[in-house]
């Protein structure tokens, strides 16, 4: 996964490489595979001046699964980069994520060149297939106003839900249904207040997990659309009204229908084809007129008034005659041969 040099940079050792999530975290196996966690790599490099970098990267089986797990290890006083799809750093240390993989990076010393050094690393990281490279759509729907720094974090299962410490119990949630959670914190004037926003597949669903979560906890809640959104924590209650109010799900609906290009299907193809026929059958024409023509001539003159021309074949006329009318007589003759 990871490229032999780049900006300068090359490997030094061997490269350390397994599936067993624990080589990359021991202490957060299981998180990491209910990420969806498929492999990892880690590798040493190091450069003319004498400086080094160690970088680990783990692989997810899409880009849903290397964010949650960025959003995990992504710490509040962590600076954020412009780096890959998403990247924070921490001193000599640098995280970031590029489709469905997750970067640690880990600089002996800094210079003003690191980060762009990362950026080039990032643009030779190896992509998954286009539908696998999307990111979640849900950490969209949070309110940016008072947000608090690197306080997102993405859950996919109970594990994560246990570990971010999130407000609204698992069995609430239900993540046998498909859900999907987002946990961030707000600065408000009591304090910092938690807001949980909820995912399911419908609004059905999702209506259905909105009465649980009143019914089993005094906290203010909202539906909208298949998204439920929960506030915690030391707020007001006109600030939690206005946080949620802030939460409104837009449906964005793609209709993807089969495109045929046939010869059957396609209607340019079928004018082209009817010019080309008229084509031909004018071409037809212009050739029969020609012979028609060419073979007279030839009849004429090698077989003059034999067949075309013969006095038999000629017959004349028509003539009518006015005479008893009034006024000027009108004399119409036409004289018709034959072919």
């Amino acid at each position: 996964m990871l490229s032999p040099r780049f900006a300068g940079w090359q490997v030094s050792g061997s490269i350390r490489q397994s599936s067993d999530p624990a080589s990359a975290d021991p202490v957060n196996a299981a998180l990491l595979k209910e990420y969806g966690f498929r492999y990892f790599e880690s590798v040493n490099y190091k450069r003319e001046d004498g400086r080094k970098l160690a970088i680990k990267v783990a692989q997810f089986a899409d880009a849903t699964g290397a964010y949650g797990a960025f959003t995990y290890y992504l710490m509040p006083q962590m600076i954020t980069e412009s780096i890959g799809d998403g990247a924070a750093s921490l001193n000599e240390r640098v995280l970031f994520h590029r489709g469905n993989l997750l970067v640690d990076a880990v600089f002996d010393r800094l210079n003003a060149m690191s980060a762009a050094e990362l950026r080039e690393l990032s643009s030779q990281l190896p992509l998954p297939a286009s539908n696998l490279a999307n990111l979640p759509s849900l950490p969209n729907y949070l309110p940016k106003e008072s947000l608090v720094v690197n306080t997102t974090k993405f859950i996919v299962g109970p594990l994560g839900l246990e570990k971010t410490g999130a407000t609204v119990p698992e069995p609430l949630i239900d993540f046998s249904t498909g859900a999907e959670v987002v946990v961030a914190s707000y600065r408000t004037s009591a304090g910092d207040a938690t807001l949980t926003l909820l995912s399911y597949p419908t609004p059905q669903i999702a209506g259905e997990h909105l009465k649980r979560i009143e019914a089993a906890q005094p906290q203010t809640s909202r539906r909208s659309g298949p998204l439920v959104a929960v506030v915690s924590g030391p707020a007001s209650a006109g600030e939690r009204r206005s946080l949620l109010q802030s939460v409104n799900y837009e449906a964005d609906v793609t209709w993807n229908e089969k495109t045929n290009f046939t010869k059957r299907d396609n209607i340019a193809n079928l004018l082209v084809n009817i010019i080309i026929l008229c084509g031909i059958l004018i071409g037809f024409s212009a050739i029969a007129g020609v012979a028609f023509g060419g073979a007279r001539m030839m009849v004429r003159k090698f077989l003059p008034n034999r067949v075309f021309d013969r006095p038999e074949n000629e017959f004349i006329s028509l003539q009518l005659s006015e005479s008893d009318q009034p006024g000027p007589q009108t004399d119409v003759s036409s004289s018709i041969k034959s072919a």
